[in-house]
């Protein structure tokens, strides 16, 4: 005994690096990204305990596992019902006549062959730019529901925004409107008093896998990043914008609070039944119950604008990376110009590479990032490929007005992506993600009009002027960089 009291850190030490081994060798088995996978692993050898507290916490991965076995069955239930419903065959799509949509095939037939996710043609689209924009729209959209209200948010906190929403909430159930709300247990604030009262009106409400020890590292790394909203199944929200007053720009809000820019969507039509599949799937997964389906959810759809939007959804339980897979294809088959707002711009080898290249075959590629931002590592992460980007002719600005959250792509004046993914690994690969993709010239000509408002906000980053700057700035991004597979 007195041996190993004498000894314990030694012992401890070698329990450490026979872990080490056998978890370095269970992560080389899994066939990862080697980048990635050497920054695990780098992180097992050289930080004894952290580095196994790491791997453990956040970096284990679950895509098709028995986690997520239960959700994927209700995905085939319900996807083949739905979404077969609204999947035009080639010829139909030829007969709408949509130019974008002909210029952007590969990209339909992509998320149709991945997930089953239709181009829909009967839609109404409305960009809505901030929060104080998006909340006024949809809390007037909230008063007149008539059937139900399903709210899927990351954020959904107590506080001035939260509290009127829940008033909202709590008068529509009490008229008999039936209201089901999703929110991530990580990183959402709702006071237990905000709960009881949800739910002593009836309103049926569901943390996304909370976190209880031991389950821990299954359910840390894998949040619900969705902001969506489907009042009455023909009504839709979805873009980058939580339930949360620092998302707003409220006059009441504190002198000293950062101005926030975001981007949301308000749809009507048919692809708001594709939101619609979503949710339930989710709130399927998270109730552990099976929500009847009502024919109010899928109401039929009066003629409207014939604006094409596709639903893509992705997550860890999804077979392919598809919003991932959606947005490399579009800058792959870009004929003109990229225009990008990403708040985390720390992306797999596949996005950087489409990047650089279509920048570097002449297409016009600009990109716009937070100067500050929310997060220093985050920050410093994304700095860290700046460099990259400017040698090879991508115009890089930084946001100065505050903070820029917006998760925008506009692409040859055709296409327009609108969502919840920001263009870094997380987004991609582990948390679940939603982005309506829109196939028109006249919303794309208006997000290019917001995105060179914006430009007036930033500042553009040179190669000359970006080689200048600190050392020790440069390694703090270095630093950064190694942990980006895992930010």
């Amino acid at each position: 005994m007195n041996y190993l009291l004498d000894n314990f850190w030694w012992f401890l030490l070698a329990l450490n690096y026979l872990l080490v081994f056998i978890t370095a060798g269970y992560e080389l088995m899994h066939f990862r990204e080697p980048v990635k996978s050497i920054s695990l692993i780098f992180a097992l050898f050289v930080l004894p305990g952290i580095g196994l507290a790491v791997y453990y916490f956040f970096a284990q991965e679950f895509r098709k596992s028995k986690l997520f076995n239960r959700k994927k069955l209700y995905d085939q239930e319900i996807i083949k019902h739905w979404d077969k419903k609204l999947i035009l065959a080639e010829k139909d799509l030829l007969n709408y006549k949509n130019e974008c949509v002909e210029k952007k095939i590969k990209l339909v037939h992509l998320l149709q062959n991945n997930q089953s996710k239709p181009v829909t043609f009967k839609n109404k689209v409305k960009i809505l730019l901030n929060g104080e924009k998006k909340f006024a729209s949809l809390f007037e959209d909230l008063k007149n529901a008539k059937d139900h209200i399903h709210l899927e948010y990351y954020i959904f906190n107590s506080g001035l925004l939260g509290n009127r929403l829940i008033v909202h909430l709590c008068e529509k159930a009490d008229e008999g409107v039936k209201v089901r709300v999703s929110y991530d247990y990580v990183v959402s604030n709702l006071s237990s008093a905000a709960i009881k009262k949800m739910k002593a009106h009836g309103i049926e409400i569901y943390p996304f896998m909370p976190v209880w020890f031991p389950n821990l590292t299954r359910k840390l790394n894998y949040r619900n990043h969705r902001k969506m909203v489907i009042i009455d199944g023909n009504i839709g929200y979805v873009g980058g914008i939580n339930i949360c007053d620092e998302y707003v720009n409220f006059e009441e809000n504190p002198k000293d609070k950062m101005f926030w820019r975001d981007t949301h969507l308000r749809l009507e039509g048919h692809a708001v039944k594709s939101l619609q599949v979503q949710f339930i799937l989710n709130f399927n997964f998270i109730s552990g119950k099976e929500l009847k389906i009502e024919d109010t959810f899928f109401p039929k759809i009066a003629p409207t604008k014939k604006i094409g939007v596709q639903i893509a959804a992705s997550g860890p339980d999804t077979d392919w990376q598809n919003i991932m897979e959606a947005i490399f294809t579009a800058i792959n088959t870009a004929e003109k110009s990229i225009y990008i707002t990403t708040p985390y711009f720390i992306p797999n080898n596949q996005i950087l590479t489409a990047l650089c290249t279509a920048s570097r075959i002449g297409i016009e590629v600009k990109m716009i990032i937070p100067e500050i931002g929310d997060s220093k590592i985050a920050r410093y992460a994304t700095n860290s490929y700046i460099e990259q980007l400017l040698e090879s002719g991508v115009q890089v600005y930084q946001y100065q007005k505050g903070m820029v959250h917006a998760k925008t792509m506009v692409v040859d004046g055709m296409l327009s992506s609108i969502g919840s993914c920001n263009l870094d690994n997380r987004s991609f690969d582990i948390n679940f993600e939603i982005n309506a993709i829109i196939y028109d010239s006249e919303i794309a000509l208006e997000m290019t009009k917001i995105y060179k408002d914006d430009l007036k906000h930033c500042r553009e980053l040179t190669l000359e002027e970006w080689l200048q700057r600190p050392a020790a700035e440069k390694v703090r991004e270095a630093l950064a960089r190694l942990w980006a597979p895992l930010l």
